[in-house]
């Protein structure tokens, strides 16, 4: 049985009070939050459960072996790097840090201490995704050739951080697992139409090696709402849409061949139009997955998922993405 604590009980934090109070393997046993409210909330819904105001109530407690902390991103770097001083096992909500030097710390850290650092990216764990990554190892897709990303609703506008930090933590994960390789630049281009210096939209291209691309398309000013990830490869092409209730992953067997010519013998470009596979899923909440993973991990001592290196790469293409979105939209080597 392993002892977790959670740090922060807001809409988020509040599912991973629900998981890991339900899974066999852990037992929660305190939740801190700096808002009353919010801990008269888990207090009256888990009657056993202890709360604090004081996160050190949690990080001098010999008993607790790991901590969840679901806190604001500006105060990740400081609770997980006070959990790991105090040989904690961590697991931490997107994004891992702000700052690439704080991200690098954690790693480091965690190396040191031989503890679990475990990075929020919940789309890794989502049965559509795992699909996704499937068929592109087996190669079912072909050679892949590009993905494009649009995350996009009307609301909910935030004040404490702009759209890339908000929406791209989610994508970019997805985009470097499927990939498996880091960009070599990023360009980002957006605008702040409703509050001074904060981006309500924003475009971010990312250059990988080989002629591999990908593009992520991120707003709070949209008239839609959509979730959807699109992967093109010289065989098939893959869509993950998130939105939809139970088909949630579609298969093109669509592409272009080259065909030689009847006469000349020349190559010539021959569109393929095939059947639309809708694969059956095993839809399981990513989130029950995820926390039972970094359960797994601490129990067998394995590396997570996304794991520190992970969530450090996707804190590297953000600082990269902002600095290009500051300097309008120049190519930022990552």
């Amino acid at each position: 049985m392993i002892n977790v604590a959670v740090i922060g009980a807001g809409a988020w934090g509040k599912n991973h009070i629900r998981n890991f109070s339900q899974l066999p393997d852990a037992n929660f046993s305190i939740c801190c939050d700096q808002d009353d409210k919010r801990l008269k909330y888990v207090k009256d819904t888990y009657p056993n459960l202890q709360v604090t105001r004081n996160a050190d109530d949690i990080f001098k407690d010999p008993k607790i072996d790991a901590v969840v902390i679901c806190s604001s991103a500006v105060s990740h770097y400081p609770l997980a790097k006070a959990a790991l001083d105090a040989d904690k096992h961590v697991f931490v909500e997107k994004p891992l840090t702000l700052k690439v030097s704080d991200a690098e710390d954690l790693v480091k850290l965690a190396k040191k201490k031989k503890k679990v650092l475990m990075v929020g990216h919940l789309l890794i764990f989502h049965s559509a995704v795992a699909k996704m990554k499937e068929l592109i190892d087996k190669k079912e897709i072909g050679d892949l050739y590009y993905i494009y990303c649009q995350r996009v609703n009307l609301g909910k506008i935030r004040q404490d951080e702009n759209a890339l930090w908000s929406f791209a933590p989610h994508d970019l994960s997805v985009i470097l697992h499927l990939l498996g390789e880091e960009p070599v630049s990023v360009t980002a281009r957006g605008e702040d139409y409703l509050q001074n210096k904060i981006a309500d939209v924003v475009f971010v291209n990312l250059e990988f090696p080989n002629k591999k691309m990908a593009h992520v398309h991120l707003s709070w000013l949209d008239p839609h709402k959509e979730r959807k990830l699109t992967v093109v490869g010289s065989k098939k092409m893959v869509v993950f849409d998130d939105m939809e209730a139970a088909d949630k992953i579609k298969i093109y067997d669509k592409g272009v061949e080259k065909v030689p010519g009847y006469e000349t013998y020349a190559e010539y470009l021959s569109l393929r139009f095939g059947d639309l596979l809708i694969p059956a899923l095993k839809m399981v909440e990513p989130l029950k997955t995820e926390c039972q993973h970094f359960l797994d991990c601490i129990k067998d001592g394995k590396t997570p998922l996304t794991d520190g290196e992970a969530g450090l790469q996707v804190v590297k293409i953000l600082n990269a993405a902002q600095k290009s979105l500051d300097q309008g939209g120049v190519p930022v080597r990552v």
